[in-house]
């Protein structure tokens, strides 16, 4: 009788771990992890989040499957170090989460062959910045998930390629209170200067044209415009110090991938100031923007929506109509 199952028992054994050692082989050779910065900008200790996105590609001629679980700190960790090689220790909230026994929810990704799959985090969330620097940093990803007690040997970790960055020293309080944008290009100070609500705009429109995403943002009153949305703003209210901050370094991301006020960062071929009303604290700049297609003008009025804070006129909201379209000149 032993005889008579041993050998279906092994077969068992063998098909139950087939899909294991097949995600394993693949993921060896033909099974890519890369990550990058979501969006690369200019680092401050504790300021804005740090956003990676970790991309794997399967190259692969077969599906490729993993465990991705919905508290990422189970899939993933960042291994950061200085450039002496020093690694950063993880974050209380990461060593708190990983020690404690809970069940581990997840879900099965599956990359069918030539298609990738991405997802971003936020370094902030695994390690602590005490200091300013230069650092290195790159993703360990766990395919079977990370858990206390590994059920088979299998369940490796699977290391990405490094990215640099560098950490500044906290935001410059400016003498208004504001903090002290800095020139990605030029690693200047930008300062808000007291300028006239059409002068604002110009400004704006200007720093769009040139691609200067730190200049865009440096008038743009984002925590008013996030709040245009009333869901979004009962989000926002409801969130402690922290949870806005992360809003706002979202608002700002998907902005600038055209994901949500796609007609604000449109970039105008020329443009026309028509119209500034203003009183003390409140103004209206109307625009004629236009925009150059193959075989024709796109003619755009912009309604922006201005108020002065603390000296400083920034804009909170806008409004777009259409006016149809011309012949190229």
């Amino acid at each position: 009788m032993k005889n008579i199952y041993r050998i279906p028992a092994l077969f068992l054994l063998i098909f139950t771990c087939l899909p294991f050692l097949h995600s394993f082989e693949i993921s060896q050779g033909q099974v890519e992890y890369n990550i990058r910065f979501y969006d690369r900008q200019i680092y401050y200790i504790e300021s804005n989040p740090i956003f990676v996105q970790v991309t794997i590609t399967n190259n692969s001629p077969y599906p490729y499957r993993f465990k991705l679980a919905d508290d990422r700190v189970f899939s993933i960790d960042f291994d950061i170090r200085t450039m002496t090689n020093r690694q950063l220790p993880q974050s209380d909230l990461i060593i708190r989460k990983r020690t404690q026994t809970n069940h581990i929810f997840f879900r099965e990704i599956v990359i069918e062959s030539g298609e990738s799959f991405s997802f971003t985090e936020d370094l902030r969330d695994y390690v602590n910045f005490t200091q300013a620097g230069s650092f290195r940093v790159r993703a360990v990803i766990y395919p079977e998930l990370l858990r206390s007690t590994i059920a088979f040997p299998f369940s490796s970790s699977i290391e990405t390629n490094y990215l640099n960055f560098t950490m500044r020293p906290a935001l410059i309080q400016g003498p208004d209170g504001i903090p002290l944008e800095m020139d990605i290009a030029t690693g200047a100070v930008l300062v808000r200067q007291q300028l006239s609500p059409d002068q604002v705009v110009d400004y704006i429109l200007s720093a769009r044209q040139q691609s200067q995403w730190e200049r865009f943002f440096l008038y743009l009153d984002l925590e008013a415009m996030l709040q245009r949305d009333a869901v979004q703003k009962r989000r926002y209210l409801a969130e402690n110090e922290e949870g806005r901050r992360r809003m706002l370094a979202e608002y700002r991301v998907n902005m600038q991938n055209s994901v949500i006020d796609g007609n604000i960062v449109t970039i105008p071929t020329t443009y026309e100031i028509l119209r500034t009303v203003y009183s003390n604290y409140e103004g209206t700049v109307t625009v004629l923007q236009k925009y150059r297609m193959p075989a024709f003008t796109e003619l755009r009025q912009y309604t922006y929506y201005l108020e002065k804070k603390d000296s400083i006129w920034v804009v909170v909201d806008y409004s777009v109509q259409g006016l149809g379209t011309a012949g190229n000149d």
